[in-house]
């Protein structure tokens, strides 16, 4: 196992969007778990891990291996904390603890290498989607939840197929100004924590963007999917560097 010493480096991954469809990114992610996140002191996941969660009573050989292979990264002394998307809100504390990972709620303020820096998954800055937030409203409140855990396992998995296919389908005629954040929200989140620093995920756009909160110098960085290649962001004492990997050929 690797001292804290040896381990000067954070990590943060977000929108894998893992499936059992899609194992090229499974097998990158794997690959990523056992060679890459172990020099990481801490990693952290902001959301959509997923492609979809319906209970953490789904027993598939699927979701069983990646969490044994998040709990074989945690067993090598890297920390792992989780926020929830918007694909894989349902995940909850029975599975992160088989995968050895820390629920964190949907914004925290954390102490990056002395800088206070603001993460989340990035869906509540997208303010000008008024069709998803009106969702997500919804789909964040206990009657709903509660309704939706009660249904048979059999029948959440065909219904989340359902949404996937609608939230495709709904997506492609949006434009990528709606899909975007909103400038103000992303400068009154970092004003309301005295951050001047934003690290996101959800609008699939990898980019450090310069701006101005608090009345000084402020960035906003967006973590990269995992739809056409690996991505993560690496973070050091003293450099911010957004990384990526190709999909490993089977």
């Amino acid at each position: 196992m690797k001292t804290q010493n040896q381990k000067s480096v954070i990590y943060f991954i977000a929108d894998l969007h893992l499936t059992q469809n899609r194992p090229d990114i499974t097998d990158t992610f794997l690959s990523f778990l056992k060679n890459d996140a172990p020099q990481a002191e801490k990693l952290y996941i902001l959301g959509d891990l997923f492609e979809s969660w319906i209970g953490d009573d789904d027993d598939s050989p699927f979701v069983i291996t990646i969490a044994q292979a998040l709990l074989a990264l945690r067993q090598t002394g890297t920390e792992i904390f989780y926020i929830h998307g918007n694909r894989d809100f349902l995940l909850g504390k029975q599975y992160a603890e088989k995968s050895g990972m820390v629920l964190l709620p949907e914004v925290e303020l954390i102490d990056l290498y002395g800088r206070a820096t603001v993460i989340m998954h990035g869906d509540t800055l997208c303010t000008r989607d008024i069709a998803y937030q009106k969702f997500r409203t919804k789909s964040r409140s206990w009657w709903w939840q509660t309704l939706i855990k009660s249904l048979p396992l059999f029948y959440r998995r065909k219904k989340a197929a359902d949404y996937r296919k609608r939230s495709a389908e709904a997506t492609a005629l949006k434009s990528q100004v709606i899909m975007d954040v909103t400038e103000t929200e992303v400068i009154k989140c970092l004003e309301q924590y005295q951050s001047q620093l934003l690290i996101h995920g959800h609008t699939h756009r990898p980019f450090v963007h310069d701006l101005t909160a608090n009345s000084k110098a402020a960035q906003r960085i967006v973590l990269g999917d995992w739809y056409e290649q690996g991505a993560w962001l690496k973070v050091t004492a003293d450099n911010i560097e957004l990384l990526n990997c190709s999909f490993i050929d089977k």
